[in-house]
């Protein structure tokens, strides 16, 4: 399969409302030749970055919009305009490969449709340029919902956030300082000549000047190291372990977070690692495997733990709860086309939940961390605020800390272009019985 038509193919499931870039991208991927898989995913994630921009050309280039059935052409425009705005590739192959795809799809009749909107668009674009300068959608490549939602809670950092959003992540890795520092790790990445820097506030942290496949860096495959942002590494030193506690790791898959915490204190009497779905503990296993650390695995659901908890508390909780991920935008670009504000209410609902079901489980004195990686204070302070209100055994212990921005309850780190993601994170001490 050639990969503009996996990349139109993955996209319609999306415009069709089902799954996402991390369900879809894959299957189709694995249809293409293993060197045609890179341009797939830059085609499927770049046109989901610039969707509401490229959306907005798509209204003043068609009449009408297509209908439901032919969104796979709609996806085959959006990748045209895509690649004639935002990529290299000459204009004459990025209109004639896309034109060509729709016969692929079975549908003959849109040839002449693709060829004369990239056509109309390649001699009009400064026009149409003009004509939606006023239009906040285009200008920022944000749905006006979640752009509103950014602006209100952050007025002054709002710039920062879209150009955020709107840039490739920065790849970076956090290192086992068990079995090395990260000065001599640098060092051997530069007699590698592997262009790197030491992330500003995770220790652990070391972030690569360009992305690779990590396979092949020195001490990988001996669980050396692990690709995590660096405001996701934050969240082990923030436990506060120490030899002989029981943790638990809520909603752990992947199980980055899990394998820092056993780095981070090899003498923990147990880590559990719960998530909702068995097949996402089969990745969360992988890498503790390739990690060399061990913990006790369980497929259950945090709103639940009568169905799972063996009654044994436990001392650290880590709930990295599921969340809008309007702080990591820029590493799931999908959710410019995705998310809705109506989600919003409803993580929160669920992250209130997971909060009033798991606090029985913790010991008295123990502490819970709550994180989330949203910018939007509704699934952050507003959470845990709502949260300290209706229980009476739990209080807040303040982060002190050099980044992020302090909350009336928690602390909130916002996107940074060539720095940490959006995250935020509130410590909870429990002081007696709930």
């Amino acid at each position: 399969m050639k990969p503009r038509v996996a990349a139109a193919r993955a996209l319609a499931e999306l415009l069709r409302g089902k799954g996402s870039l991390s369900s879809a991208l894959p299957v189709w991927q694995s249809k293409v030749a293993e060197a045609d898989r890179a341009l797939v995913q830059q085609l499927c994630y770049g046109t989901m970055r610039y969707y509401p921009r490229l959306n907005a050309y798509l209204g003043q280039l068609l009449d009408k919009p297509l209908r439901s059935k032919d969104s796979d052409i709609t996806a085959l425009l959006l990748l045209g305009l895509y690649q004639l705005e935002y990529t290299r590739i000459p204009d004459h192959a990025a209109t004639g490969e896309t034109v060509a795809v729709a016969r692929v799809l079975k549908k003959p009749w849109a040839t002449k449709l693709v060829n004369g909107v990239l056509r109309r668009f390649q001699r009009g674009a400064d026009t149409l340029r003009e004509a939606l300068a006023n239009d906040a959608e285009f200008n920022t490549s944000h749905p006006r919902w979640l752009l509103d939602a950014y602006t209100k809670a952050w007025p002054d950092a709002i710039d920062q956030i879209v150009t955020a959003n709107n840039a490739h992540p920065p790849f970076t890795l956090r290192l086992d300082l068990n079995q090395c520092s990260r000065d001599d790790y640098l060092t051997q990445l530069k007699a590698e000549a592997v262009a790197a820097q030491p992330c500003q506030y995770s220790d652990a942290g070391i972030t690569l000047d360009e992305a690779c496949n990590p396979t092949g860096l020195p001490g990988f495959n001996a669980g050396l190291l692990s690709v995590q942002d660096e405001a996701a590494q934050l969240a082990a030193p923030l436990l506060r372990l120490s030899p002989g506690l029981r943790v638990l790791d809520a909603c752990a898959a992947p199980g980055g977070k899990t394998g820092h915490i056993l780095q981070s204190q090899p003498g923990l009497s147990e880590v559990v690692a719960l998530d909702l779905e068995e097949r996402r503990l089969t990745r969360v296993a992988e890498n503790l495997t390739r990690l060399q650390v061990n913990a006790t695995t369980i497929a259950g659901d945090g709103t639940r733990p009568q169905d799972w908890w063996d009654g044994q508390v436990f001392d650290r909780i880590l709930l990295d709860a599921p969340c809008s991920a309007s702080g990591i935008v820029r590493r799931h670009s999908d959710i410019k086309l995705l998310r809705t504000p109506d989600d919003i209410a409803r993580l929160a609902a669920l992250q209130g939940e997971l909060l009033d079901a798991l606090w029985p489980t913790l010991a008295v004195g123990g502490l819970l961390l709550y994180a989330t990686c949203s910018a939007l204070p509704a699934e952050n302070r507003d959470v845990i605020s709502a949260f300290l209100a209706r229980t009476t055994s739990a209080s807040e212990d303040p982060i002190e800390a050099a980044w992020g921005h302090p909350q009336s309850n928690g602390r909130q780190l916002l996107p940074q272009q060539d720095g940490h993601d959006g995250f935020y994170y509130a410590r909870l001490i429990k002081s007696g019985p709930a």
